[in-house]
């Protein structure tokens, strides 16, 4: 039998439970959709990379207000001919116990490069000596240009100097990797309970369709300066529920935007809460070029492109502050080339008459319809400018059929290039042209899912890579883009704008242009 002490004793430590738990800071995230997966190396929307920026940090990492600070890596020296790195990892471990060390890093940036992983982004990778080689299934992992003379020191060797290099290495899937978790876990390595993680939080829940749950990790190198302790993501996709969540209080931070129906009144009655700022990111329709799609005809591609009012979609759809555009890469993106599509500045009936009159001589036209097929997922705003988009094309003999998927499936079906117009969201993951352009280039995640070639394009970005003198860089990077618009080789809409929802009790959140907010910043108000 329990002594009265006894029971007075653990009732005092339920009690102590209980306040600790009552004083936990959580938080819920409406986050747009459901992860197709948390391997950091193989997920493909800023959905996925919210997660993963959590639960693993890189050499280099990002600041509250989205610049560049040390992560893993204390400190980093560059060689005066800008071709090697020389990374300092700091004393850290895993979520395990286990030593963070420079090996693991070398072994993820092997990793990215494998053919099978598809890394969307391989390509930024593409500097370090042997990269594309390995990438395209030519070469061994092992010989990558990356050496470890030490448990702490990571070299990194380039075939060229590179701009924007630390950026590329900010980025989760160039994050060190925990070689013995996969090793044992293999590709279920990503589950609750076998996830090992090197960031400010772990992975403690995980059910599909309904949420992830993460929590503070008590291993951070920086622990002592996490106030957060847990975090929940919903995969909320549609913008009018994750608003009304967000409302009743039910959600912390709304990732899910707002509808443009409700945006005024967001203005009017949550201006305390709600977040408008810039952002790097494009808004534009991938066109499937390859052979025996009617795509592959640069005429149709000119003409759908002339038949489209951007103004009306940004200006009477959206209403939010996007910036219509008839280029590719964002006009706020650091060192942005200029340059536009070559009807820019036509009236519209001239637009118009020269759209007829290419889709004519393409074989087309109200007697003889071209038909085609227009993917999107799933979001109010996406249908809307998806319906305003094939009515312009009517008048032009187009009949569109709408074809709407949750995000994994839709983007799935784009890289499978099963498709042949799909809305894409291209948000830049490094500050720099390249990240757009060089998804043209060739190998490129948009090159290989469309089927875009042009060995000239290819030539001016990978000029470009190299150049270190801003104003010769920036020439060429426009002649690049400008050779890609030219060729009609996609259909830009508009220049995105960052619009989320963030609650005033929550401190350590900014606006910025990467529209990175990494979660170990959070604070709570009083």
């Amino acid at each position: 039998m329990l002594s009265r002490q006894l029971i007075a004793a653990l009732g005092g430590l339920a009690l102590g439970a209980l306040a600790s738990s009552a004083q936990a800071f959580s938080v819920n995230i409406a986050n747009n959709a459901e992860p197709g997966t948390l391997d950091p190396q193989k997920t493909n929307g800023t959905w996925e990379t919210r997660i993963t920026r959590a639960l693993f940090e890189g050499l280099v990492t990002y600041a509250a207000d989205g610049s560049l600070v040390p992560g893993l890596a204390e400190r980093w020296e560059i060689s005066a001919d800008g071709k090697t790195y020389t990374f300092h990892l700091r004393d850290a471990e895993w979520s395990d116990g286990e030593p963070i060390t420079a090996e693991d890093a070398a072994f993820a940036l092997r990793r990215v490069l494998e053919p099978a992983i598809a890394n969307h982004n391989a390509n930024l990778y593409y500097p370090i000596v042997g990269a594309r080689a390995i990438n395209a299934g030519e070469a061994d992992p092992a010989s990558l240009g990356v050496e470890t003379p030490d448990a702490h020191t990571l070299k990194i060797h380039l075939t060229q100097p590179t701009a924007w290099f630390l950026q590329a290495l900010a980025m989760t899937e160039a994050a060190p990797l925990p070689a013995h978790a996969i090793e044992a876990a293999g590709e279920h390595w990503v589950e609750p309970g076998k996830t090992v993680s090197s960031g400010a939080f772990t992975l403690s829940e995980w059910q599909p369709q309904a949420r992830i749950v993460i929590a503070k990790n008590p291993h951070f190198h920086a622990a002592q300066n996490v106030a957060l302790d847990q975090a929940t993501f919903y995969p909320i996709d549609d913008a009018g529920s994750a608003l009304n969540r967000f409302r009743t209080g039910e959600m912390d931070i709304a990732y899910s935007s707002v509808p443009s129906s409700r945006f005024a009144w967001a203005k009017q009655n949550l201006a305390d809460a709600l977040r408008v700022g810039p952002l790097t990111a494009e808004y534009f329709y991938m066109f499937n070029l390859h052979d025996g799609q009617p795509l592959a005809d640069r005429r149709v591609r000119e003409a759908l492109n002339l038949a489209v009012r951007r103004e009306v979609i940004t200006g009477q759809i959206l209403g939010q502050g996007q910036t219509p555009s008839t280029w590719f890469v964002p006009r706020g993106t650091a060192n942005a080339p200029s340059g536009q599509m070559a009807f820019a500045d036509m009236p519209m009936e001239a637009r118009l008459t020269r759209a007829r009159q290419l889709m004519k001589a393409a074989g087309y036209g109200p007697d003889h319809p071209l038909r085609l097929t227009l993917n999107y997922n799933t979001l109010e705003d996406h249908k809307k400018i998806a319906v305003a988009v094939a009515a312009m094309w009517k008048p032009l003999g187009v009949e569109v059929a709408l074809v709407n998927s949750e995000a994994a499936v839709h983007y799935a079906t784009i890289r499978q290039g099963k498709f042949e117009v799909a809305r894409y969201g291209m948000v830049a993951t490094i500050n720099d042209p390249f990240d757009f352009l060089g998804s043209y280039a060739d190998n490129g995640s948009a090159s290989r899912a469309s089927g875009y070639h042009d060995a000239e394009y290819d030539a001016l970005v990978a000029r470009s890579t190299g150049e270190l003198d801003p104003a010769t860089r920036q020439r060429t990077l426009t002649q690049a883009q400008q050779r890609l618009l030219d060729d009609y080789a996609l259909l830009p809409l508009y220049d995105y704008v960052s619009v989320h929802l963030v609650s005033p009790r929550l401190g350590g959140w900014q606006s910025n242009p990467m529209d990175v907010h990494p979660l170990r910043y959070l604070e709570e108000r009083d």
